[in-house]
């Protein structure tokens, strides 16, 4: 294991002292499982090498306990000793005061069988204390050496010239050890070579043409470049053999204009500045990093020098000059020698691909010669043809478009349909929703640039002629053939768009005949499903020409307007070009279905589009805010009582939408929808179902709610739908809102009727993060009752929950440290959890940078110390544990604080534990939030003052860090409990003089008095205990006057 730990380790430092620990990497990792695989079956392949007793025991500071050994182990009151000895007498395994002291593989090998799961962490622990184990296995003798190593060879040859028995041992003991060390290795080559980023051949051939740009000139971007060794390996590597296994290609010594000579090491993992290298020999000194890891050479080198950065950005432009010259020449020569439409397609892919290149900077006048030309045949698009080019295109004509303009474009004129974003159009709005970007980021899916088109490209090239040209009987003949075509094809919805027909059809929605408008805004309505189409209808100043289109007599048109409007508004731009242009306003007016109509079903679906449209609007906040001010809510809650189904979905998706806001909260409950709501539940249509339940979720935030949906029998097919596990939208929408309704004691009773807790644990596996986090919030809340906490038991709830601890989402850790903090306080469910690890896993959850995990963490830590066992050796064997618990004293957020105050009194009841958070510094820390006025932070942090000064001079000095003053302030609160839990610490508090002295001062006395007969005992105890101590001091004082 010598040369494995020496080279192929990774440390967090590499100081010979052995202070270094190992790095948490996937290649430590790999190194410490095969350790422990040779070291478990090292007893069975080889029963004799295992009994070879080591020249040094192996030391280290363990993490096991007394209760870990079994037969066969002597255990005392502060030792433990093995039976097994060496010849000497000297037991082969002694723990003492927690170092453990290993002197046989065989109990190495136990060592890791008692250590269980946490087997890795010895072992690491072990290697980290012994740094050179064959040193102390072996002997000095056998350490390992970074030059030729002849250990071997004196052993053999020792080995025949004494040829005992113990020579032979030793000797296949390290044969077997020199085997295993280069199986590790091997294993470590292995792991690198599937890790590698960076190539010798990239490295080779960037070094090559930095060296062709180096020069003495200052026009060069350096001086020199060069490798530190001209030897190459077979694999192309220059680095030698054991810093190959760190990663390591070749050794660069780099010369810049602009500072000193410095090297730097390519591996496989990126370039960085090692620690220098010897000027004559041109070898590499110290191969640490000094600095951070670049992703290639150049990247280094324009960050370590302002020269190289702006000489080698004149190389790239150069040779970008030299790119559009080729481009523009390769387009004329094929554009004079091919005529045809596919041929000339073909030959422009090619000046397409060439000039992709040179994205990044504006235009130049060849390539507006170029674009100039395509257009005169209006040839395809090859933005269409080519994903990359339409993402390149729409980036850079962002950056260029500041303003759009709202006039459409005339017909034939092509156009740039992307989309432009500036930071000034990033402040004018706010969303809602988390997915309200979503389709800005969509990729377009296209054809691949060398394939031809499809026939359907060229058939809806000749009929947007037709459109752009023919008279007004030839425009519908043409929309109405167009409409033959499948335009959900992304293939047709292209093309249309490519050709220049977007703005066709947007400008034949200023026309005056309906007929042209119609059939326009149904072409639009359908191929407006997609992203890139959406876009570009807004770009075009589409949007406005709808909203006005809203206003129109024609009921199928302001039907198509708002169906469009509805598919066009699905990204933040278009929600507020919508609204800017007073759309919200119409749209909330096609919600009004006259009563006594001629034509009713035309009213409804008028009605169910404008609701489809606000629906999509509603996304975001300033939406929300004018959709309520243009009076929808009334309107809303009377369409929500309608019988069509087609109907309901788009009015409840936009309530739904809105019932983020407490405003609309409020009117929901007050225009009496809670009962509809609750009736469409029990829908057929699992879509309605959805929307009603992810409703309720957002509302039932309110109490007044909660009873509502209990009032209406709402909480019998919220539980209904909890079996349909296949629909996972609508589950994660119904656990929701049984989360939410289960705030309620009352909803739990319920809850427990319908068996609904069972059905919840049932759905704790193999289920999204979205799910989980309402399911186990859900169970959070009905674990509040003590039988309900039995009920998760029993349904095999706990071990789920605690393997969910093991989690990232942020979300699921608040709520599933809730549910096991509330389960804990069960002394039956105590014990599982314990067996199972969770409380390791709570603690570690308080290293996490939320504080709301961190807060959550910490109060369900309070129930596990108060019910565990022995929870004062519990909380002890936790390394770091209470040093992190006192560390969060100094978090800014006020939950936190009180969480791990609450915590530090359940702990400060162990007496070793208080004295360990003493010397940690508790004292002075819960002094300094002796000032807060928050209530709650008041009542925990004087509970954690009273529990800390049973120790030593705790309470001396809370009085000398001025802790006692602010005390005296808190018996002024309205809150009973900050009331008994202060009298508490000032109890504790006042059996010093001085700060008895302090209360005195503060006029505690009077309000003690009014507390002494208070209901509650505890409250009555503490307030005369501490008046008893100020007036024996002040007894003792009269005393020593008139003595």
């Amino acid at each position: 294991m010598g040369a494995s730990l020496a080279r192929a380790v990774q440390w967090t430092s590499v100081a010979g002292s052995g202070s270094g620990k190992l790095e948490l990497s996937p290649m430590n990792e790999k190194l410490l499982n095969d350790i422990i695989q040779f070291i478990e079956s090292f007893g069975g392949k080889h029963p004799e090498e295992s009994k070879y007793v080591f020249k040094e025991a192996l030391s280290w500071n363990t993490t096991l306990t007394a209760s870990a050994f079994g037969s066969g182990y002597d255990i005392g009151a502060s030792q433990i000793k093995s039976q097994d000895k060496d010849p000497n007498g000297v037991p082969l395994l002694e723990l003492d005061e927690g170092t453990l002291k290993v002197r046989t593989l065989d109990q190495a090998a136990n060592v890791i069988k008692m250590s269980k799961e946490k087997c890795t962490n010895e072992v690491r622990l072990c290697l980290e204390a012994n740094r050179d184990p064959l040193v102390k296995i072996l002997g000095a003798a056998y350490a390992t050496v970074d030059t030729e190593d002849s250990t071997l060879i004196r052993m053999v040859e020792k080995n025949k010239s004494e040829s005992s028995e113990e020579s032979s041992l030793l000797l296949r003991f390290l044969l077997i050890m020199q085997q295993f060390d280069m199986r590790l290795l091997n294993s470590c080559m292995q792991e690198i070579s599937k890790q590698v980023r960076l190539s010798p051949s990239t490295v080779n051939a960037d070094v090559a043409l930095l060296q062709s740009f180096a020069g003495e000139s200052p026009n060069t971007p350096l001086k020199n470049i060069k490798f530190t060794s001209p030897h190459v390996f077979s694999n192309e590597c220059r680095a030698l053999p054991w810093r190959q296994v760190h990663g390591d290609i070749c050794y660069v010594i780099i010369d810049p204009h602009d500072g000193e000579k410095f090297c730097v090491t390519a591996s496989t993992y990126g370039c960085f500045v090692n620690g220098g290298f010897n000027e004559d020999t041109l070898e590499v000194l110290d191969f640490e990093k000094r600095g951070e890891v670049y992703k290639d050479l150049v990247t280094l080198l324009r960050s370590k020098s302002n020269r190289f950065a702006e000489n080698i950005s004149k190389k790239v432009i150069t040779l970008q000059f030299y790119v559009r010259i080729i481009t523009c020449f390769i387009f004329q020569e094929f554009s004079s020698h091919h005529g045809t439409p596919r041929e000339t397609d073909k030959d422009t892919i090619i000046t397409s691909e060439l000039s992709m290149e040179n994205e990044k900077e504006d235009e130049s006048a060849t390539e507006k010669q170029l674009k100039n030309q395509k257009d005169k045949t209006l040839k395809p698009s090859l933005k269409w043809k080519s994903l990359e080019d339409s993402r390149k295109n729409e980036k850079e004509e962002s950056k260029k478009k500041k303003k759009k303009s709202t006039t459409s474009p005339p017909a034939g004129r092509r156009a740039s349909y992307y989309g432009r974003k500036t930071p000034q159009d990033e402040d004018d709005f706010s969303e809602s929703s988390d997915d309200s970007e979503e389709e800005e980021e969509v990729q377009d899916r296209r054809q691949d640039a060398g394939s031809d088109l499809p026939s359907e490209y060229w058939q809806i090239q000749k009929l947007v002629k037709y459109l752009k040209g023919g008279n007004q009987t030839a425009t519908i003949i043409a929309l109405c053939s167009m409409r033959d075509f499948n335009l959900a094809q992304e293939t047709c919805q292209l093309a249309i768009r490519d050709v220049g027909g977007l703005e066709v059809l947007i400008n034949l929605l200023d026309t005056d005949e309906n007929k042209c408008k119609i059939g326009s805004l149904k072409i639009l309505k359908e191929i407006s499903r997609n992203v890139q189409i959406r876009r570009a209808i807004a770009d075009l100043g589409g949007l406005q020409t709808m909203v006005k289109i809203l206003q129109s007599q024609n009921k199928d048109l302001k039907c198509l307007a708002a169906e469009t409007i509805a598919n066009v508004a699905k990204f933040r731009r278009a929600r507020r070009t919508v609204r800017q242009h007073g759309g919200i306003k119409k749209l909330v007016a096609l919600l009004e279905c006259p009563a006594n109509s001629c034509d009713a079903g035309k009213d409804v679906e008028v009605a169910r589009s404008g609701a489809l449209a606000l629906w999509s609007c509603s996304k975001s906040t300033k939406n929300k805010h004018a959709i309520r001010r243009a009076g929808a809510i009334p309107m809303l809650a009377k369409l929500l009582k309608s019988q069509h189904e087609e109907m309901l979905i788009p009015v409840v998706g936009t309530l739904q939408e809105c019932a983020s806001e407490p405003s609309y909260r409020l009117a929901i409950r007050t225009e009496g929808m809670i009962e509809d709501l609750v009736t469409n539940l029990k829908s057929s249509n699992s879509e309605l179902q959805m929307h009603c339940a992810a409703a309720i979720f957002k509302c039932a935030e309110d109490k007044a709610t909660r009873d509502l949906v209990r009032q209406y029998g709402g909480l019998d097919p919220l539980v209904a739908l909890l079996p349909q596990s296949d629909n996972k939208e609508l589950l994660a929408a119904a656990t929701g809102a049984i989360w939410k309704c289960a705030i309620s004691p009352q909803n739990v009773e319920r809850f427990q009727e319908l068996k609904a807790i069972e059905q919840l644990v049932g759905l704790l596996n193999d289920q999204p993060e979205d799910v989980l986090v309402n399911v186990v919030g859900a169970l959070g809340e009905c674990a509040q009752e003590p039988a309900n906490r039995l009920i998760i038991r029993k349904a095999g709830g706990i071990p789920s929950l605690v393997h969910l601890l093991t989690g990232t989402n942020q979300a699921l850790l608040v709520n599933v440290t809730k549910a096991v903090g509330a389960c804990a306080t069960e002394p039956e469910n105590m014990s599982i959890i314990d067996k199972l690890d969770g409380v390791r896993l709570l603690w570690s959850l308080l290293k996490n940078q939320n504080p709301e995990v961190q807060a959550s963490a910490a109060w369900a830590v309070c129930p596990c110390i108060e019910n565990a066992r022995d929870a004062g050796e519990m909380v002890r064997s936790f390394v770091g544990g209470l040093e992190l618990i006192v560390s969060l004293l100094k978090s800014t957020d006020l939950e936190v604080l009180a969480s791990v105050c609450s915590a530090i009194a359940n702990i400060a009841k162990d007496e070793e534990n208080l004295a360990v958070i003493t010397d940690h510094g508790v004292v002075p820390m819960l002094a300094r939030l002796a000032a807060t006025n928050n209530d709650k932070l008041r009542r925990h942090l004087a509970e954690a003052i009273a529990r800390c000064c049973t120790w030593g001079n705790n309470r001396v000095s809370f009085g000398r860090e001025g802790a006692v003053a602010p005390l005296v302030g808190y018996l002024r609160s309205e809150d009973k409990q900050v009331h008994r839990s202060t009298a508490q610490a000032l109890y504790q508090l006042s059996r010093d003089p001085d700060n008895c002295i302090t209360m005195h001062e503060n006029g505690v006395v009077k309000m003690l008095l009014n507390m002494v007969g208070s209901s509650d005992n505890a409250l009555q105890e503490a307030a005369a205990g501490c008046i008893g101590n100020i007036r024996r001091l002040a007894l003792a004082n009269e005393k020593a006057k008139y003595a």
